[in-house]
This record gives structure tokens, sequence and C-alpha cells, in this order.
């Protein structure tokens, strides 16, 4: 059995359907289908039971899920020791600038434990870079948030976080229990500096075109609200300093929490990564 069979299978059985398994595959339903039918062969044994109802894991298959997942995680510990033996362990994470998220604090413990000889790279960047260098090719991986231009790139949500709106502690609005864009229609919004990703600026502003400061980061965007009375966005629970407040946002979508990566990326340090992140955002 080929490891890449086994990641194939592994992820049929995961989404239990051959057409979102070869989208996360990166590939076209057809061979995927062929390699499946060939790994049966191989093993003697049905893996899947298929119907008009969906895909389901025979006992078999669920045998095999147990035993896949294993190797595949020993090859991949494999690859990284042998990495780290020749000195060329290494994972650069983007970060966006001010996130004290304890779900990365969690990761960062769980990475360190499964990886101690890997070397991370942390790279924090501002506010106007959403995918935190990845789509420049300065990182391996970004803990960030969405929305932004996913091409080239695969997203995996980690968690979703209600909004608010940032406002001064003695704003008219602040002492309201909830807020929609409409009551904020005349105000002036922070905004991101120019060539910013035009999806996660329209996100911040609400799905408009605002007028007001410009900022890069979250310290920025805090002082434009506290000095000018501008309107901020927040994430529900962040901490937001002394002299301003938060009011939740009723009609806004939530912020996307997302561990996101080059597209085809083989990387098992990667891999490993994502799989940490998802455990560590959802425990």
């Amino acid at each position: 059995m080929e490891l890449r069979t086994l990641r194939y299978f592994v992820a049929v059985a995961e989404e239990l359907h051959f057409g979102r398994a070869a989208a996360r595959l990166h590939m076209s339903q057809p061979p995927l289908s062929r390699a499946i039918k060939r790994l049966e062969a191989e093993l003697g044994a049905v893996l899947f039971e298929r119907s008009s109802a969906g895909v389901a894991l025979t006992p078999a298959g669920a045998t095999l899920l147990v035993e896949a997942r294993a190797l595949l995680d020993q090859a991949d510990r494999a690859r990284v020791r042998v990495a780290a033996a020749a000195g060329a362990a290494t994972l650069t994470v983007g970060f966006l600038g001010g996130s004290t998220d304890p779900g990365a604090t969690r990761l960062a413990r769980a990475y360190h434990r499964r990886h101690p000889s890997v070397e991370v790279r942390v790279r924090e960047t501002d506010l106007a870079d959403p995918t935190c260098g990845l789509h420049a090719g300065l990182v391996d991986a970004a803990l960030t948030r969405g929305p932004f231009d996913e091409t080239g790139l695969t997203v995996r949500e980690l968690r979703a976080d209600p909004v608010g709106a940032l406002l001064r502690a003695d704003d008219p609005l602040a002492g309201r229990g909830s807020l929609e864009r409409a009551d904020l229609a005349d105000r002036r919004w922070f905004r991101f500096p120019a060539g910013t990703d035009p999806l996660w600026q329209s996100y911040w502003n609400g799905g408009e075109l605002r007028e007001g400061p410009v900022v890069r980061a979250v310290q920025e965007c805090r002082q434009a609200v506290l000095w000018n009375g501008t309107v901020g966005m927040t994430p529900l629970g962040h901490e937001h300093g002394e002299g301003l407040t938060v009011v939740p946002l009723t009609d806004m979508p939530p912020s996307r929490v997302v561990v996101a990566w080059k597209e085809g990326d083989t990387n098992p340090l990667i891999r490993s990564f994502v799989q940490l992140a998802v455990a560590a955002y959802h425990g």
C-alpha cells in the first residue's frame, strides 16, 4: 500500500463523500474512485458501502481507517525527525499582530510537545495583510482571520466569533444592548491602507464604503476610537482597553478564525500544525 493511496482513503473516510474528498485532495473524482477500488482489490475487502443515500464505512473500512491514520502519522513523524537530524526542521507561521487568542497558546504548547526539535519562526503582520505573508510566500502557514482572497490557498475554519462595534465609553450608543450596522451609517469608521485585500476591508467596514482614519494595527484602531470617536469593529470577548466599550452587532456575520496554507503543500510539519490547530481550537 502506498502512503498516497492511504491519504486518499482517509480523505474519503472522513468526508464520507467522494466529491468532497476529491476537492479536499485537489484532484478530480474519477481517479480518486479508481484509486479506492484498486485499494479494495489489493486488500480483498470492500471498504465503503456505496448507495443512493451516500457512502458509509464497512467494518473493514473502519479498521483500515484506524491503521491508516497511525501509519500516516508515523510517516510524518519520520520525515520530521530526519529533517531535524539534518538541521532543516523549521516552520514559519504568520500571525495577525495584537492577537492574544488562548487557542494559539494551546496550539503552541501542543506543537512543541509533538515536535520539540522543530524551530518555529513567527512572523507577526499588521492588519493590512490578513494572509500574514502567505500569498507573498513569506510563511508556511498562517493563523489568522477571514475573509480574504483564498486563491491558491487551503483554508480551514477553526472558530467563528461574533463581533461588535468598538466605541468610546461615553458614546451615545455605548449603553445600547445591541446595534445594527444601520445605527452606525453616519459615523466615521477606521479603514485599512490602500491595496489591502478588498474582501477583508469590506468585512471590517460592515460591507460599505466608509470614511475615516487609516490604521494598520489593532492598537491604532483602538486609539482612533478613543481619540476621535471613530467606529471600530472587534470580536466580542477581546480586551478593548480603558475608556472603550463593545456593543454587539446583530446583523454582522461572525469573524472566522482560520488556519491557511499553500494549496497542495504536503510538508508534514504543516499538516501536523493544521491537525493540532483544529484540536487546540475545538478542545
